[in-house]
């Protein structure tokens, strides 16, 4: 099975993925992973990428089409994949329509996780990390024992930049004005499955499989 998981930031994309790469016997592709795997093993595309990843700029469209490309030639993509993160324009799906072609498959569904904006909000404004240690934690779903020490090392828990209100808000507008047409597209093409994101993590995993008519 050949998937593509859209969603807003916070909607449950990463998770719902891997449940389904481990129900479906097929690789999760995100496109934060790949990139980074490509510049790790210095592939070309990959010094490419990093070069720009260096500088904190936007990877261009033909080098990320390039490393999703590398990827999905992969033999464990044979039998299928779940795409996340990618694509992102109309201009990475029209490529993405190219390679597949050329691959010889075609995509089976494109699942879209729906989630109120302020649910989306709530869960990543809660989210508390560890200068220490890393360990994540969420003030409602998974609180630490102290709001401000983490249960691990003790160390002092924080709230990052990217899960200030302002900025999630912001990365909501963005994939909103970046989304939309790609929703639209793939609708058109009679591929697109809409779910409800607002259910916790099992109700939404069972919704996929049945928008997939996977028992």
């Amino acid at each position: 099975m050949r998937l593509i998981i859209f969603g807003a930031p916070g909607a449950g994309k990463g998770t719902q993925a891997q449940l389904l790469s481990s129900r479906l016997g097929i690789p999760q592709v995100a496109t934060g992973d790949i990139l980074r795997e490509a510049v790790k093993k210095g592939t070309e595309l990959g010094r490419l990428a990093k070069q720009y990843m260096d500088r904190g700029e936007l990877v261009p469209d033909e080098v990320v089409i390039g490393i999703v490309e590398e990827r999905l030639k992969q033999p464990d993509c044979s039998k299928g994949f779940i795409l996340d993160g990618f694509p992102r324009t109309i201009k990475q799906a029209e490529a993405l329509d190219r390679i597949l072609a050329k691959l010889g498959v075609k995509l089976d569904a494109v699942i879209n996780l729906e989630v109120d904006e302020e649910e989306v909000v709530k869960r990543i404004t809660n989210r508390r990390t560890c200068r220490n240690c890393g360990a994540v934690y969420h003030l409602i779903f998974n609180p630490p024992k102290n709001d401000e020490v983490c249960d691990k090392c003790g160390g002092p828990l924080y709230q990052r930049d990217d899960d200030k209100e302002e900025t999630v808000r912001n990365r909501l507008r963005v994939y909103r004005e970046q989304t939309q047409p790609l929703l639209k597209f793939y609708e058109e093409r009679g591929l697109l499955k809409n779910v409800n994101g607002n259910l916790s993590i099992e109700e939404v995993f069972k919704e996929i499989l049945s928008a997939l008519g996977v028992a």
